[in-house]
């Protein structure tokens, strides 16, 4: 699966009051589209991928997983 990263995306994960909270730019919402669709793509040999702070969000998000389920 292929990420195309818009630049200067900014997104960041909270947890709240046991609610998610996505935050993104304009940037960071047209980058996770172009993940969800590499995910929904039926050739895609991963089923699943992960976000954190170390890997694509914000300093100090939550880890996020992304799944599809078949």
């Amino acid at each position: 699966m292929e990420f195309k990263w818009i630049d200067n995306y900014e997104i960041s994960v909270k947890i709240q009051n046991e609610s998610v909270i996505l935050s993104a730019n304009k940037e960071g919402l047209l980058s996770l589209a172009n993940h969800l669709t590499a995910l929904a793509n039926d050739e895609s040999p991963r089923g699943h991928f992960h976000l954190d702070e170390y890997n694509s969000l914000e300093e100090h998000s939550a880890e996020l997983i992304i799944e599809r389920t078949e």
